[in-house]
């Protein structure tokens, strides 16, 4: 498979005052198209940090990031929304819904975005929504749904504009085990269909589901085995 996220070396430090953070120190990784990857770390890892790299909601400090053959490494901010837009599907833990529109009118959004045609975004929309199961919920504001249906709208709302990768934040963080079960069900169904997924999260049932786990810790990626006790040293 070709490679759809290159990694080399890419650092990201903040920089305050006269005080310097490393949050990455040279993240090196390849993920290949149709692959089911999750970054695992616990809080003050760089996990954040390197979800908003992947994401393109940043740039690195240094190195370089290719997103589907395209370097996006030191992209303007209006360059960055555009590759975002077409390419990938964003999966929160909290959903980022907009409570005042129905579920359909949340998913087509990037499509909105994006300049699409009316008709066209209500029918993508529409599709969208019945491939995660909730044809019938099109209509329902957020709050008239179940924290599971939320996360499944969001989900509609990444494929809408068919993406090169979906990245889901801690995509199950804010929902019970049995919506739990449900979402990552759906994510491995969109990988059986051969969606690329990016899965960030710090805990190990979650990350299980994946075909590949990386670790990150102190701003460094590694391929460690994981086990549900964490990192084996």
């Amino acid at each position: 498979m070709a490679a759809i996220v290159e990694l080399a070396g890419v650092r990201k430090t903040y920089t305050s005052g006269t005080l310097s953070v490393d949050a990455l120190r040279g993240i090196t990784a390849t993920i290949d198209q149709g692959e089911y990857v999750a970054i695992m770390g616990p809080s003050g890892s760089g996990k954040s940090t390197l979800m908003h790299i992947l994401g393109c909601l940043d740039v690195p400090t240094a190195g370089t990031y290719h997103l589907a053959g395209e370097d996006v490494s030191e992209m303007t901010e209006t360059e960055l929304a555009d590759v975002r837009n077409r390419r990938i599907g964003f999966v929160f833990q909290q959903f980022n819904l907009l409570a005042g529109m129905s579920a359909w009118h949340n998913v087509e959004l990037p499509l909105l975005y994006a300049g699409v045609h009316r008709t066209e975004r209500r029918d993508r929309a529409l599709a969208a929504l019945e491939r995660v199961g909730l044809a019938d919920r099109s209509a329902h504001r957020p709050g008239e749904l179940s924290g599971g249906q939320q996360q499944r709208v969001s989900i509609a709302r990444a494929l809408v504009t068919n993406p090169d990768i979906i990245l889901a934040d801690e995509p199950t963080g804010n929902l019970d085990s049995v919506s739990t079960r449900d979402v990552l069900g759906l994510l491995d169904d969109l990988h059986r269909q051969g969606r690329t997924i990016i899965l960030i999260t710090h805990e190990y049932d979650v990350a299980e589901v994946a075909e590949r786990r990386l670790v990150i810790r102190d701003g460094l990626l590694s391929d460690q085995p994981v086990t549900a006790a964490g990192v084996t040293p």
